[in-house]
């Protein structure tokens, strides 16, 4: 938070579960399974409980804190992806993917530019590569928040970034990880030459992937697919669910209609598509 906010921030940390009593209601964080530190919020008062999700994924991606269920009476959830055409393999299944298009890559004496979220996803992919087939490179965004990770028990490869001095010799068959922002600019240069990757939720849309131009899509999210929500909806046994940010009508529709839970839109002022 310090390297997104500034180091000048007032923060307060607390442990998953832990207590605390506002104006008589009972807030506890537990773990969404997004990225690092992501917490669900649970609510208590009088008896009653709410739970506030934020963003969530239920499959364990081995650096993030496992998704915890929460039993309460009302879920807020996202549906980003809550159309059945988003349906994840498995993180194992898309990492052999990755580490084979590196291997043909660096087979042709091409490099590799593999495009991911800076925090969470770029994460995961560089403790699954398999870093026998060459040398990774980071650009400065994710290796400033590999740094902060780091500094903070977060236990991730310590890999090293691009900079000015790093020689284009060193690019040879290289996998180089950046943030989707630094696809088409000139930092692009030194790598030539080289093919992309994109690594998102989108990608299992094949037009997404023409329209951001990658030679290749990866479908990696750091969101719960369709199965994923049904599953950690109905782990909460709520009387009522608010959904929001994502595909909201219909996958309302279907909580109500095919699974008999009380599902309702909740309009937000935030909700464009991002990178997922």
């Amino acid at each position: 938070m310090r390297l997104r906010l500034g180091k000048d921030i007032n923060l307060e940390t607390v442990q998953f579960g832990e207590v605390l009593t506002i104006n008589g209601v009972n807030i506890s964080f537990h773990p969404a399974g997004h990225i690092p530190g992501s917490s669900q919020i649970r609510l208590e008062y009088k008896g009653k409980v709410a739970v506030v999700s934020g963003d969530y994924k239920v499959e364990d991606d081995g650096l993030s804190t496992a998704f915890e269920p929460v039993k309460c009476h009302e879920f807020v959830s996202e549906c980003t992806f809550g159309l059945p055409v988003y349906k994840w393999e498995s993180q194992e299944e898309v990492m052999n993917q990755i580490n084979s298009w590196w291997k043909e890559n660096a087979f042709e004496k091409r490099n590799s530019v593999l495009f991911a979220y800076s925090l969470g996803k770029a994460q995961r992919i560089i403790q699954n590569l398999d870093l026998s087939l060459g040398t990774v490179f980071l650009h400065g965004a994710i290796w400033n928040t590999n740094q902060a990770l780091i500094a903070n028990g977060i236990n991730i490869h310590d890999l090293p970034k691009v900079s000015q001095e790093t020689p284009k010799s060193e690019f040879n068959g290289a996998m180089i990880i950046a943030p989707p922002s630094a696809m088409g600019t000139p930092w692009m240069k030194k790598f030539s030459p080289y093919r992309t990757g994109i690594c998102s939720g989108w990608m299992a849309v094949r037009g997404t992937r023409r329209r951001r131009s990658a030679d290749r899509g990866f479908v990696l999210s750091d969101h719960a697919d369709w199965d994923g929500l049904i599953s950690a909806i109905e782990s909460t046994e709520a009387e009522k669910v608010y959904l929001t940010h994502g595909n909201t009508a219909s996958f309302a529709r279907f909580l109500n209609e095919e699974k008999g839970i009380n599902a309702v839109e909740l309009e937000t002022l935030f909700g464009t598509e991002e990178d997922v």
